[in-house]
């Protein structure tokens, strides 16, 4: 049986197709000629129907190319090239069903993506799926980096081991999560890859639609990978499908560095066009909250004064005030009025948190637009309006998605009559109706339904607890971020230590390859021992600096209490940095970097055109060279690098750091002396 070979534009990327002499589709891929995925299958199994993955002849083939570029409304970078072949082929059974399936193929010079579709055909109008047998079959036992696939939860630690060693369900049972799911030796994605030539591999999965989200099952002896379907038990199936229908794109990101993987827009390129347009109601930003200071214990989310975090870890009250009253809100405002900062969200304002944590059934707990007695409404909206600070709203829908989605209607009407227009919508704790997951077919279908009313009542929605970005923001760029890892939170009040100084340098690898995050950077008073002594952050006060450039997200927190970016009475010098920083990004460049161990990134401001570089360093001190050559030819810049101070290490002295100003052009190199847990932060003008 013949074999179609797809090759990338630039020729780099191989891509054959066919069939085995069983008529089961299968396809490999090569990357300079190098095997990357050696020959693997392609099917379904279905429930009460028989498979389709033997006994296919191809009926017809095409292949096309395509070109364009077009412009992110907001993102790491505003021009997006695009380039990729397609191969298509229709397939059908040679048995009496004589049931349709196309597979396609699109390849790019950064990686690959291909998917399933059932056209319109008389044998089958309907599909419960019970597996997608969809193989990874790898050239070799490559080094990892990943996280066990939970079907609730992306809140794990990333571990890096030989893929032969990975070990999912040792990982189960975590105690800091309120729901979590491992049933297999399976893994999340991004799943990132290092072989043993120097390649770099990313899987993921791209433009999800009523479909559920994908795990990957570890056969370690094997070194293969195939596709697991996050379930439904009120399904008894993974999915069930309506013809015509197509599945998400499966991708393979393929990089000769680990930077390239960052830079990579592959995800965005396999999704559809804006179909929003403009959305001016959302600006990129960044904002404060009445957030951290529930999480560190100073004060509750409800105002009889029983939850902070410390109620879910282990039950015992520790903050004694509420955080959302009308007094602590307006002094958040004029902090941020008075330092540039566009946005306050306020979590714990709306009747229901006392109720939360001991209720048995969550349905209905929340009320989006009463508010407790001590927080004045109205007044506080008035004062931001007045000083012109943007209120972001808070939904938690304490993952009861049926009852949230008979009262958004009027929560947005709410939010919208008072001026704001973007909400962050939270899912904590296992969902209702018992038997769904939070990254099943029935919750992906949820988030999207979500994202589409909110669109109509022109609002931008920032998902915690969600399904993990698959680049639909291209398509609807209200979908502005998500959390989807393991956050900052867990530093004030895990029991396992917090998320150790490597996070982020094994983050901007995986997690990050999948869209924009809402990590909540900005921690200056690393230790909060006067709140608890038992927890802290993990790395240096400049590795949280370099966050605000390391991690990309359109809208960032600064997110430490106001009072703690204070020196002397003051605001803090290196305070300044996170003034500066931008949110919205002309370009991106990866300037070094290592998985686990450190990464170095630039960006360049859309409106200013200045320039801000962030690099963050694992447990190990070192020393970063940074390369200026992205600069303009011929200018000269004036520089002022946030750095670690002397004696500085994310445990033993954590907050040391120094401030030095110097001019570069792009011919410039300069050595940074990294801490261990450290970081430095940069920001880069031209000189008048």
């Amino acid at each position: 049986m013949s074999e179609h070979t797809l090759s990338s534009p630039n020729g780099t990327i191989t891509v054959q197709v066919g069939l085995t002499s069983e008529g089961q589709p299968f396809y490999s891929v090569a990357f300079r000629s190098q095997s990357i995925i050696k020959p693997s299958l392609l099917g379904f199994e279905f429930k009460d129907r028989p498979a389709i993955k033997e006994n296919l002849e191809v009926i017809d083939s095409k292949t096309r190319s395509f070109r364009e570029d077009w412009e992110m409304p907001w993102g790491e970078q505003r021009k997006v090239h695009s380039a990729y072949n397609e191969l298509v082929l229709h397939l059908k059974e040679q048995t009496q069903a004589k049931r349709k399936m196309d597979l396609i193929f699109r390849l790019f010079d950064d990686g690959i993506g291909f998917r399933y579709r059932f056209p319109e055909q008389a044998a089958t109008d309907e599909l419960l799926v019970v597996e997608e047998v969809t193989e990874f079959n790898l050239s070799g036992d490559h080094s990892c980096c990943w996280q066990p696939g939970d079907w609730d939860s992306y809140e794990h630690l990333y571990h890096q081991t030989a893929f032969s060693e990975i070990d999912a369900i040792s990982l189960r049972n975590h105690p800091n999560l309120k729901s979590s799911y491992i049933p297999e030796n399976a893994v999340n994605t991004p799943v990132t890859m290092e072989t043993k030539q120097g390649l770099f591999l990313s899987f993921h999965e791209a433009a999800i639609y009523d479909y559920p989200g994908i795990t990957l099952r570890i056969h370690g002896d094997e070194l293969k990978m195939t596709t697991a379907l996050v379930g439904s038990d009120r399904l008894k199936a993974r999915a069930k499908v309506q013809i015509p229908f197509q599945t998400p794109w499966r991708t393979i990101q393929i990089a000769e560095s680990a930077g390239d993987l960052i830079e990579s827009p592959l995800l965005l390129n396999l999704n559809e066009p804006n179909i929003l347009g403009n959305i001016p109601y959302f600006q990129p930003m960044k904002y404060i909250g009445i957030w951290w200071e529930m999480h560190i214990g100073k004060s509750t989310w409800d105002i009889a004064g029983s939850q902070d975090m410390s109620t879910f870890i282990d039950g015992k009250k520790k903050a004694t005030g509420h955080g959302a009253t009308t007094e602590n809100a307006l002094r958040y405002i004029d902090f941020a009025a008075d330092n540039g900062i566009k946005g306050l969200l306020v979590e714990g304002w709306n009747t229901g948190w006392e109720q939360w944590i001991h209720s048995t059934d969550r349905e209905g707990v929340f009320d989006f637009m009463t508010p407790y007695p001590d927080y004045d409404f109205d007044k506080v909206v008035a004062y931001a309006r007045k000083r012109g600070v943007e209120m972001i709203m808070h939904h938690e829908t304490s993952a009861a998605p049926r009852t949230y989605e008979k009262q958004m209607h009027e929560a947005f009407d709410f939010l919208k009559k008072h001026g704001m227009n973007s909400v962050k919508t939270g899912y904590v704790g296992k969902i209702i109706p018992t038997g769904e997951y939070h990254h099943g077919q029935w919750m992906v279908n949820h988030y999207q339904y979500v994202l589409e009313e909110a669109a109509k009542k022109q609002i931008a929605i920032n998902a915690h607890e969600p399904i993990m970005d698959t680049g639909k923001r291209r398509t609807y760029p209200n979908a502005i971020s998500r959390e989807g890892l393991r956050g900052q939170e867990f530093n004030a009040w895990a029991t396992d230590g917090g998320n150790p100084p490597d996070h982020i340098a094994k983050i901007a690898f995986t997690r990050m390859l999948a869209g924009p995050i809402d990590f909540t950077p900005g921690v200056f008073n690393i230790k909060f021992n006067e709140y608890k002594k038992g927890n802290q952050v993990n790395t240096t006060l400049c590795h949280q600096l370099a966050l605000y450039v390391v991690i990309y997200s359109p809208v960032q927190m600064v997110c430490d209490l106001p009072e703690h970016y204070l020196e002397g009475g003051k605001i803090h010098p290196a305070f300044q940095f996170i003034k500066e920083v931008g949110v919205d990004w002309e370009q991106t460049k990866v300037l070094d970097g290592k998985i686990g161990d450190y990464v170095v990134i630039a960006r360049q401001e859309r409106i200013s055109g200045n320039w801000f570089v962030g690099g963050i360093s694992d447990e190990n001190e070192r020393t970063l060279t940074v390369d200026f050559s992205f600069l303009n030819k011929g200018e000269m810049y004036l520089l002022r690098s946030y750095q670690d101070g002397e004696n500085a290490h994310w445990d033993l002295n954590p907050e040391s750091y120094t401030i030095i100003d110097l001019e570069v052009t792009n011919t410039s190199q300069i050595d940074i002396p990294v801490a261990a847990g450290g970081g430095f932060a940069m920001s880069i003008m031209p000189k008048s």
